[in-house]
């Protein structure tokens, strides 16, 4: 598994366990739905940390959880 993997499993994870759907998120830090998706599949090399960071803020996460390491 590689890093983009990791983190969408950690993304995945947390967002069902918060009770949100992938378009709540989305809706959030203003991306589409579509983007988010496939940033939980690891299919987004680099998303950028502006957004990483919303989202870690959005489910409580560190952003060390959500960048690559």
């Amino acid at each position: 598994m590689n890093s983009q993997e990791r983190i969408g499993k950690t993304l995945k994870t947390t967002r069902k366990s918060l009770g949100l759907k992938q378009s709540d998120v989305a809706e959030k830090v203003d991306i589409s739905s579509n983007y988010y998706s496939m940033i939980e599949r690891g299919e987004v090399e680099s998303p950028g940390s502006k957004i990483m960071a919303k989202i870690a803020k959005l489910l409580k996460l560190k952003p060390s959880d959500v960048l690559p390491v």
